[in-house]
């Protein structure tokens, strides 16, 4: 973390929600903690992990607050170092004052951003990807992204970056052995060969890895849909009801909607933003013709598009029964859904209102909704529910399991046409430290333990 001040310094700051609360938690952490609660009270301190109450007094001896004080000697505490946790009344000028005495005392600072998960890694507490779940857990909005973060601290991608790091390591060795003891009776003649066998089986584990990515992303970010369609079929109303509030204008008048306007839902437990886009026609200014071209880019970006029209247009449900891939409605694509819009407008339901994935609906009344919000919860579930554990769920996972892929498909390659063992190991080193990096493991002692133990080098 750039710009991290000392590691042996004693820090201080509140641990919990800012503004005003029932209860706020103040944590000390650091060689001085102990020295930060008797500056507070002189009192013994509690027993470990045992809530005790203290009042707390202030250089002055004046009182601040009554709290509840937690003493967890390092290293079994989050941080691995001594800590002190105040749990004290959540106003304001309380925990201004608690910070500001202790921070008079010198006996310790206030924290910089992260400090304490960072001590936590330092002290190995924890590795990259669980610390990285904890801001994850904290910034959850839905169940899914809680889900998703909770699987992620109890280290399930960690176990899996680490075992193909293993993996990576053993052939290394194997390597390693194969050039540095070449008449070694105990290494076999093959075993370029049979130390990169599994290597085949990873590359393709590391492909899955990065297909995975974009549903990990909807899960941190947002699953996106883009409603689309001609000016006037009712876009802006159908948003409008799906948000249940005036988040987009509505008028009559043919390209109101000049620029992309979002909402944010809650579908299935995971965040969705839906996005009302520009009508589609041949624009008749400068202005409309960037909102169609805004609205075709979101079009591309959107992970579900929903094409509305006006069901009482008697073309339309010629187009949406598939025809031609350019229609009217628009590049419609396997996959999309299909609303006719207005049905208030016409005397009975058109020739496809029966049809899979085409909604009839009214954003005037409602009429039809139902189906159509089930049918958006379904796609969202379907696409981000998984059983696996979650892997590449951050820019930065996915440039480093990028850069192990492309680093073990060199080794293949070399390893076919008969490079030699020096590159290959090197190519593999490198997708080994690639994947180090995530997890924050990277320890050159690992290679020379494997050499030891698997093949007798040093015997």
């Amino acid at each position: 973390m750039a710009g991290m001040r000392g590691t042996t310094d004693t820090i201080i700051a509140l641990a919990s929600g800012s503004g005003r609360a029932g209860v706020a938690v103040v944590r000390v952490s650091g060689p001085a903690a102990a020295g930060v609660l008797g500056h507070f009270s002189k009192r013994k301190a509690p027993d470990p992990r045992m809530a005790a109450v203290r009042e707390l007094h202030d250089e002055a001896g004046e009182f601040i607050d009554e709290a509840v004080v937690l003493w967890m000697p390092g290293p079994n505490s989050y941080t691995g170092e001594d800590v002190v946790e105040f749990h004290v009344h959540g106003g304001p000028a309380i925990i201004e004052a608690v910070l500001a005495s202790a921070v008079k005392s010198r006996l310790c600072r206030i924290a910089d951003p992260g400090e304490f998960t960072r001590r936590a890694f330092d002290a190995g507490r924890m590795d990259l990807t669980q610390a990285e779940a904890i801001a994850d857990l904290i910034d959850a909005e839905t169940d899914g992204q809680r889900r998703q973060a909770g699987r992620l601290y109890q280290g399930e991608a960690a176990r899996a970056f680490e075992g193909w790091r293993g993996l990576l390591m053993s052939a290394m060795a194997a390597l390693e052995a194969s050039i540095d003891f070449p008449d070694e009776a105990d290494i076999p003649g093959e075993i370029n060969l049979t130390a990169l066998e599994p290597i085949e089986a990873l590359a393709a584990d590391l492909e899955a890895a990065l297909g995975d990515a974009g549903r990990l992303k909807s899960v941190r970010e947002g699953f996106r849909i883009a409603i689309l369609g001609p000016p006037n079929a009712g876009k802006s109303s159908l948003m409008n009801r799906l948000a249940r509030r005036e988040a987009a204008i509505v008028s009559p008048i043919a390209g109101t909607t000049r620029d992309v306007v979002e909402v944010r839902l809650v579908l299935a437990g995971y965040p969705v933003w839906v996005a009302d886009t520009a009508g589609l026609r041949e624009a008749s200014d400068a202005i409309e013709a960037e909102g169609v071209r805004r609205a075709l880019a979101r079009a591309e970006e959107a992970d579900l598009r929903i094409w509305v029209s006006d069901a009482s247009d008697g073309d339309v449900s010629r187009e949406t029964s598939g025809g031609p891939k350019r229609s009217r409605l628009g590049d419609v694509r396997p996959g999309d859904l299909k609303v006719l819009n207005k049905a208030d407008l016409i005397g009975s339901a058109p020739p496809l209102a029966g049809s899979e994935d085409v909604f009839v609906v009214s954003a005037q009344t409602g009429a039809g909704l139902d189906g159509l919000e089930r049918r958006l919860a379904q796609v969202v579930r379907e696409r981000l529910d998984a059983d696996e554990a979650p892997l590449v769920t951050r820019a930065r996972h996915r440039d480093l399991v990028e850069e192990a892929l492309a680093a073990v498909e060199r080794a293949l390659e070399a390893a076919r046409i008969g490079i030699g063992a020096e590159l290959v190991s090197e190519d593999l080193r490198l997708a080994a430290r690639a994947l180090g990096r995530i997890t924050g493991s990277i320890d050159a002692e690992d290679l020379l333990d494997r050499i030891f133990s698997q093949f007798c080098v040093g015997k």
